[in-house]
């Protein structure tokens, strides 16, 4: 997080001050309150990503200030950190049960409070990120599920049954589903197997709650792939912990998982690369071809703001968009001379080939749509299906201007580079025919503010 917005309340100007200093060293933006009542002022009209107050202060002290904040759905996602010199176990109790997301004693604070701030906020951002779908027929307990789960920061949405719940889901897959077992229309057991079908659902952690506390049930309910099971009634604060234990292992599964695939892909793409490097050495003709495409692609997925995830993989399918051509003959390759039709139509095989080649790999499979049809023409006539217009996926649209600018600018077997502004009048010419208009007009007013010389 950066510059994180924090608000300390401390009747001592004081240690208001030390502390200010302590988390300005972190880039912590704070502000200062000197009791409770001014702090709920503040905290209801600015925006805060933690709350530190001590205890002892006039007006409204500060465990009755955390009770305040969390009662009040306008404040009750802020986390708050206890500081206080009140610190045997009573009083922590109290702060917890106040609703403080950690308590700190003043005499520990040099040594515990940044670690403590950096933790919290932490912790925030990742309720903040994650949603839970909350099943149950009973609208007291949906809302007081509710309820708890918004003060720990988490996004909430709810659900009467399990029929209305599955329709929520096609909208907005959540992150954990808490739910009921006994519901009409569809109960917890029919909901949890049809989401345990579907293998993209079937990851999402699952917790039951319910009122039958039998062993069997409970035993059951795991096998059909429940990650919890709760007995109702359950202590809020309890499901609010197993809720975070369960999403922060889930998390760590997932970012293992995430770097197994990121580490089979880089094996991959190393090996890939290696052999577009061999196929470009054939021909010192189109040797860097697929690097300078690459540049001139992520350059426009730049200029349109795409996220940092999608221009890293668009670079990615722009050095692989050429890879069916090591299918493709030298003697077709490297002809100086016009192609016959036969000739042609073997080099237009070289999109099927590379889509084919990467349909085995599954972590680049962003990838296929891109080499499958970086040839297909705006109009319809281009190859290998006659997309035409939208029906072209749009980064392969992209790859097609990318492609087509460095084509005409490079040196072929056949023919001299063109310079600069001939290749670009041509683009131009294309345009709503070969190229795609949109992708021409990114094309061209990213080429411009590229510095001379940066680009192929």
């Amino acid at each position: 997080m950066e510059s994180p917005s924090i608000l300390i309340v401390d009747d001592s100007s004081f240690i208001r001050s030390q502390i200010a200093r302590e988390l300005e060293e972190i880039g912590a933006v704070v502000t200062q309150a000197e009791h409770g009542e001014s702090a709920m002022n503040i905290a209801r009209s600015k925006s805060f990503d933690l709350i530190i107050t001590d205890v002892e202060m006039p007006v409204i002290d500060g465990f009755r200030l955390c009770t305040m904040l969390k009662e009040d759905p306008q404040t009750r996602t802020i986390p708050v950190i206890i500081l206080s010199s009140l610190d045997s176990d009573r009083d922590v109790d109290r702060g917890f049960q106040a609703g403080a997301a950690a308590y700190v004693s003043k005499a520990e604070a040099k040594n515990l409070l940044k670690n403590t701030v950096q933790n919290v906020l932490k912790k925030s951002v990742f309720h903040k990120d994650q949603l839970i779908l909350v099943v149950d027929d009973s609208d007291i307990i949906r809302n007081l599920t509710k309820e708890e789960l918004e003060k720990a920061g988490f996004q909430v949405m709810t659900a009467e049954n399990g029929r209305q719940a599955l329709k929520q889901i096609t909208n907005k897959r959540p992150d954990l589903i808490l739910s009921d077992i006994n519901m009409p229309e569809m109960d917890g057991v029919e909901f949890c197997r049809t989401v345990k079908k579907d293998p993209h659902l079937a990851v999402i952690p699952f917790i039951f709650m319910s009122s039958n506390d039998d062993r069997s049930i409970m035993r059951r309910m795991l096998q059909l792939g429940a990650s919890a099971y709760l007995v109702k009634p359950f202590n809020l604060e309890q499901m609010v912990i197993t809720v975070e234990k369960l999403l922060s292992d889930h998390y760590l599964l997932l970012l293992k998982e995430k770097e197994k695939i990121n580490a089979e892909r880089k094996m991959m793409l190393a090996s890939i690369t290696s052999l577009i490097f061999a196929l470009e050495a054939r021909d010192h003709y189109t040797r860097g071809h697929s690097e300078a495409v690459a540049m001139l692609v992520t350059e426009m997925a730049k200029r349109i703001n795409m996220s940092q995830d999608d221009i890293d993989a668009i670079g990615i399918a722009g050095r692989l968009h050429d890879l069916g051509k090591i299918g493709v003959p030298d003697s077709i390759l490297l002809k100086p001379g016009k192609l016959t039709e036969k000739e042609f139509s073997l080099i237009k095989q070289h999109p099927v080939i590379g889509s084919n080649i990467l349909g085995s790999i599954p972590s680049l499979e962003y990838a296929i749509p891109v080499i499958r049809h970086h040839h297909e023409q705006f109009s319809g006539k281009g190859y290998p299906e006659n997309l035409k217009g939208s029906k072209i996926p749009l980064w392969a649209r992209m790859m097609a201007v990318a492609d087509t600018y460095h084509a005409l600018t490079s040196d072929r077997p056949y023919r001299e580079g063109m310079p600069r502004a001939k290749a670009l009048q041509i683009i131009r010419d294309v345009r709503e025919t070969q190229l795609c208009p949109d992708c021409v007009d990114i094309f061209l007013d990213m080429i411009v503010y590229l510095p001379e010389g940066s680009h192929p």
